[in-house]
């Protein structure tokens, strides 16, 4: 069934409070930054939770089930608990961008069932965080992509950096993609993913420079390489005053 997203946005996403996270990439931290988001929330005594409408990649755990590790985060991130089926309501077999897999897997991915999805999540929290899959336009059909999803949500959208050589190009064209798409960028966490990289503080502090030049948008944090990025860990590398204002708790 082909449905246009632009005509299920209030039925399916009225109401919803959080934020959308997206990466620069693949592999830049998102998991990571959305379970911290979800602990931050969590201290602060609020009702908060995942959805990862898409996840690509399912391992098999110890008792033989099968998993994905991107829900399980969020899963055990969140302050209620919710099966995994609801907090990741497509789980693709292969890891993958999520189009191939779901071909492979033979089949689709339903857009109104995740819009659904969300507000199924919605109802036991105060705040749900979503977790997009890969960086910003990834194909989830043959004529829809990751940011109609994110635009039917109508959440804040924050953008995770991953640190390395080229973050600043992918950042920067980033946000135009959301601006081009008219989603805005709410704010973003600069994501330490390779220590070694060259000048580091400097390139935090251009992407500071344009980030709020061109678009008014803060940074929320600046996570270091970690190499256990628990979420209470990553959490203290976020600005709290900048999350208030995200989350409008102020």
């Amino acid at each position: 069934m082909s449905v246009d997203i632009a005509n299920t946005t209030n039925a399916g996403a009225g109401g919803l409070r959080g934020c959308f996270v997206t990466g620069t990439d693949t592999g830049v931290g998102k998991s990571h930054v959305s379970a911290a988001l979800l602990h931050w929330l969590t201290a602060r005594g609020h009702k908060a939770a995942g959805y990862k409408p898409v996840a690509s990649g399912l391992d098999a755990g110890p008792d033989g089930r099968l998993f994905n590790e991107d829900v399980e985060a969020l899963r055990r991130a969140g302050s209620v608990p919710l099966p995994a089926s609801l907090i990741g309501p497509c789980q693709l077999k292969t890891a993958c961008a999520p189009h191939i897999a779901a071909e492979i897997d033979g089949v689709a991915i339903d857009r109104v069932a995740l819009l659904r999805g969300a507000q199924a999540v919605a109802q036991h929290v105060d705040y749900l965080v979503v977790e997009g899959a890969g960086g910003l336009v990834i194909p989830l059909g043959a004529d829809w992509d990751s940011t109609q999803l994110m635009g039917a949500l109508h959440l804040p959208v924050v953008l995770v950096v991953g640190l390395r050589l080229g973050c600043l190009n992918h950042a920067i064209l980033t946000a135009d993609g959301l601006h081009q798409r008219r989603l805005g960028l709410a704010g973003w966490v600069a994501n330490v993913i390779d220590p070694d990289m060259p000048h580091l503080q400097r390139n935090v502090q251009t992407l500071r420079h344009e980030l709020d030049r061109r678009y008014q948008s803060p940074c929320l944090g600046v996570v270091p390489f970690l190499t256990k990025p628990q979420p209470a860990a990553v959490a203290q590398h976020l600005d709290g005053t900048a999350l208030q204002a995200l989350f409008g708790l102020e």
